[in-house]
């Protein structure tokens, strides 16, 4: 298009929607967004810059209208012409703004370089407001809060009443199972069985494993028990008295010299009384008085009736 046919087109599409009509129709008339207060008058359109509904801020009597919009976090600036009236699907251009607030503060003034001051002021305005709720909200997800879950009581209900059926149905077959390996290990039902065998198999391997952890259990508690005792034997100590200890050496060695002191005393009078009775015979009959006899008593130590026994 050259630039005669483009001004052409826009004079044709400024005479075909005329911003001052639309606005006195919606200002006068009836609007879907138009929410009436005590005070004010509020706009609920998506793309109002400050939520007013007044000449300047309303986005459908202005064919040259800009904002700022929030999608998950991210910020967009959207941009209307007066070029695109025609074309309603491709009506608003979109560009992403950057996290960083001085740069998305440059691509807004970059973009609304040549607009009425109006609308670039609104929207840095609302960007502003954006960028701090945006801050507020990645805060608030960093601290732990409680979540609000609305409970329904029918769903609990089925739920409770479920679980009550599938625990009976759990427990019969368990039973049933029971019942049935009891049944084939006494051999109620002979040689010929018509079950699935997966099942038997499966049961076998559990009373398997079990009876594998109950020997093992055993050898445990077995070994634990061993050990116990033998720190207990070596840290017990043992109490012995003197006399058991000695008793058994100092009697031996008290027997053995009293036979020997009584075997040495016997022989000692014989031999005496030998030689005596040899001088007597030897020795002439003197009329002189004869010396008086002197007898010789040696005592025997006697062991006592208890060590006796002690010793038998």
């Amino acid at each position: 298009m050259n630039n005669k046919q483009r001004t052409h087109f826009v004079e044709w599409i400024k005479n075909m929607q005329n911003d001052e009509v639309i606005w006195q129709l919606i200002n006068r008339g009836f609007c879907s967004f138009k929410v009436k207060t005590e005070n004010k008058t509020m706009c609920r359109n998506e793309y109002n810059v400050t939520g007013l509904c007044n000449r300047q801020s309303c986005p459908l009597a202005n064919s040259r209208y800009a904002t700022i919009k929030e999608i998950d976090g991210v910020c967009y600036l959207y941009m209307k012409t007066i070029e695109r009236a025609h074309t309603p699907a491709k009506l608003w251009e979109r560009i992403k703004l950057k996290r960083n607030y001085e740069t998305a503060m440059a691509q807004i003034d970059k973009h609304l370089i040549y607009w009425p001051n109006y609308i670039v002021h609104k929207c840095k305005q609302r960007y502003t407001r954006m960028y701090q709720y945006l801050i507020r909200m990645r805060k608030l997800k960093l601290k732990t809060q409680k979540k609000l879950v609305t409970i329904s009581k029918k769903v609990e209900r089925r739920e409770k009443t479920r679980e009550a059926k599938a625990l009976s149905a759990a427990k019969l077959e368990k039973n049933i199972e029971k019942e049935l390996l009891n049944r084939l290990q006494e051999g109620t039902y002979g040689n010929i069985y018509n079950f699935p065998a997966s099942a038997f198999d499966k049961v076998l391997e559990e009373q398997e494993i079990e009876s594998d952890h109950g020997e093992e259990e055993e050898e445990e508690n077995a070994k634990a028990l061993e050990l116990e005792e033998e720190d207990e034997e070596e840290d017990i100590p043992e109490f012995v008295e003197d006399n058991e200890i000695e008793e058994d050496s100092d009697m031996e060695d008290y027997e053995f010299s009293s036979e020997g002191e009584g075997e040495e005393e016997e022989e000692a009078e014989e031999e005496s009384e030998d030689e005596e009775e040899e001088e007597e015979a030897e020795r002439p009959v003197s009329n002189k008085k004869r010396r008086k006899k002197i007898e010789i008593e040696y005592e025997r130590q006697v062991e006592p009736k208890k060590k006796l026994k002690m010793r038998n």
